[in-house]
């Protein structure tokens, strides 16, 4: 019995507009055919989500062929087949043998595909930042009759800009990030330990809303007093006690797609302390999406909020957002100053205002965000406030 189709997050006829794209890519920069190994972009031009970048993996784009070709270990296939929009029989599953081979992987055997298909002749693309030197030296060595170029982070900037499909699916994972963040402030109370309220907002994140469950689990940090001052760990054994602080960052996803959010809880009155950076924060947020328009650049808005800031006596060092959709970061435009990637409705961003100001003491708060045709929606509906418990 063949492998069944999963049901598609998206139509064929939007994949097959990303993959156009793509190729007018590829045909400015007289590439034949593309290796797409980055896991994000695989998703985008397949809906393959499954978790197999562990070992050589690549998505063909050939000028010549409308559907991709897809490799991967063998016992990946299935999952290929299964969540890959197109032909199964394009899902190729290399042997295990190339599996821990110290002189050969899975990128050799689609060197040899390219050498079958009479591909390797031609403008070879390779996405250079996701691979290895090794494995870009490995194809320039066994093509030497073709020209490799530089795809970088091609696929990453034609992600940037969001259909809108794709920003019903990452409304949908934030509203999951919603009901997260309003179960932690249901489940987080004196005595209860940090790991079963984790468990809890988890579950919320899972199960989501109006039928639409997260379908993966992104970066989950709670960072609670005495380690309101770190910014990326996991939860501890402790339990939550009365004045404590709770930093939350956690996200909401959907097919890949993903809605970042954070907030900050206070057991009892928040200190003086956290007021005054709260209020300065929530000024520069705003601030900055008041500065958000088509046209605009990244720079902007974060100047904008850095003026903000300023003005209540408080500064951020790292910058204060950056692209997001599928996955937690794209690897493209920065809200920093001196980044002049200019804003383009449907774009989508995590106005991330994380603020860890001293060893004992930090502050989290953020928005993820499309750009509209004439400013900025964010996706969460929750207040900006610290919760007090």
């Amino acid at each position: 019995m063949a492998m069944p189709k999963a049901p598609q997050a998206f139509p064929r006829t939007e994949y097959l507009r990303r993959i156009a794209a793509v190729k007018a890519e590829m045909e400015k920069r007289e590439i034949d055919v593309l290796m797409v190994t980055s896991p994000a972009s695989i998703t985008y031009l397949s809906g393959y989500t499954s978790k197999s970048g562990y070992v050589p993996q690549g998505l063909i784009l050939s000028l010549k062929e409308e559907e991709p070709t897809f490799f991967t270990r063998r016992m990946d296939a299935p999952a290929a087949m299964h969540q890959m929009f197109f032909d199964s029989s394009r899902v190729i599953g290399y042997a295990e043998d190339l599996i821990a081979n110290p002189d050969l992987d899975g990128f050799d055997s689609i060197i040899d595909f390219l050498h079958d298909k009479g591909l390797a002749s031609g403008g070879v693309g390779l996405e250079t930042k996701a691979i290895s030197a090794q494995t870009a030296e490995k194809f320039k060595v066994r093509i030497s009759k073709g020209r490799i170029v530089d795809f970088a982070n091609g696929v990453h900037w034609i992600r940037g800009i969001k259909s809108d499909l794709e920003i019903a699916v990452m409304r949908e994972a934030a509203a999951n990030a919603d009901a997260g963040m309003t179960r932690a402030t249901e489940v987080i109370r004196p005595g209860v330990r940090e790991a079963d309220a984790a468990a809890e907002i988890i579950g919320a994140l899972v199960h989501g809303v109006d039928g639409k469950p997260s379908t993966d689990l992104a970066g989950f940090f709670l960072c609670a007093s005495p380690r309101s001052a770190t910014a990326h760990i996991r939860w501890t054994e402790d339990a939550f006690r009365q004045g404590s602080q709770i930093n939350l960052e956690f996200a909401g996803v959907r097919h890949g797609y993903t809605s970042a959010l954070m907030r900050t809880m206070s057991i009892g009155k928040p200190s003086d302390r956290l007021r005054r950076v709260h209020e300065a924060e929530v000024a520069g947020l705003e601030a900055a999406l008041a500065a958000v328009k088509p046209g605009a650049i990244c720079g902007d808005v974060a100047t904008a909020f850095n003026a903000a800031m300023k003005k209540h006596g408080v500064q951020k060092e790292s910058r204060c957002g950056y692209a997001i959709g599928i996955d937690w970061t794209e690897p493209t435009a920065s809200l920093k100053e001196g980044d002049r990637t200019v804003l383009k409705p449907n774009m989508t961003f995590h106005l991330m205002l994380g603020n860890w100001i001293d060893e004992d003491f930090g502050y989290v708060i953020s928005e993820t965000f499309r750009v509209t045709n004439t400013g900025a929606e964010a996706f969460s509906k929750l207040p900006r406030v610290i919760f007090e418990i």
